[in-house]
């Protein structure tokens, strides 16, 4: 594969599923979402410490890692046929509109505490409405 001046999202998937394909890295192809714990644990923390130091630069690449932990768990799903990065994708925007009724729909949030208070009120309300299932 030629080198970029920059790459999509869809050439970052096709990136990540030909690691885990056929004659793709043995690593890679190896990982499952048990084995990938650490990674997601010690990547989240390095996002956390480049926030701390204000290290905007190590800031990126740590976010791009933290980002290639949720591409490569979800194409473990997709092999294994429990969903795909798109299902990952369309639940994350239902919720966040469905948790923003104040900016999708006729809800009032004018502080940034009415607008938390409503997200954990509708939070424990899927919670009900998931423990009923």
């Amino acid at each position: 594969m030629e080198e970029k001046m920059h790459y999509s999202f869809e050439e970052l998937t096709d990136i990540i599923a030909r690691l885990r394909g056929e004659g793709g890295c043995p690593w890679d192809r190896k990982q499952t979402h048990e084995s990938l714990i650490p990674c997601l644990r010690d990547e989240t923390e390095e996002v956390v410490q480049a926030i701390e130091k204000q290290d905007k630069e190590n800031l990126c690449e740590e976010l791009g890692d933290v980002l290639l932990q949720v591409l490569m768990h979800s194409q473990i799903a997709k092999e294994n046929g429990s969903f795909t990065l798109e299902d990952v994708i369309d639940g994350l925007s239902r919720k966040m509109i469905r948790r923003h009724p104040h900016v999708f729909g006729d809800a009032k949030a004018a502080t940034p505490e009415e607008s938390l208070e409503l997200w954990k009120q509708i939070k424990a309300e899927e919670k009900k409405e998931k423990a009923k299932k």
